[in-house]
């Protein structure tokens, strides 16, 4: 799963651990995640949108439409 934590992270000037430290995560998960690594849960997609100040999980997270079948 493509994301664009990377981008709006840094549009907040958030470093991955300022990012990690607000989520209750690791600084290396949110690395994984910038890096398309690992799939957040629900629930820290969720934290991670909110923290980047975005209104929905889907201008952070890009699903492959071709992964889901």
């Amino acid at each position: 799963m493509e994301t664009k934590i990377r981008e709006f992270r840094q549009e907040k000037g958030l470093t991955q651990q300022e990012l990690a430290d607000e989520a209750g995560v690791t600084r290396q998960t949110i690395n994984a995640l910038e890096n398309a690594r690992y799939n957040p849960s629900l629930l820290l997609a969720f934290k991670i949108t909110k923290i980047l100040d975005k209104d929905s999980i889907e201008e952070v997270f890009i699903i492959d439409e071709g992964s889901l079948e």
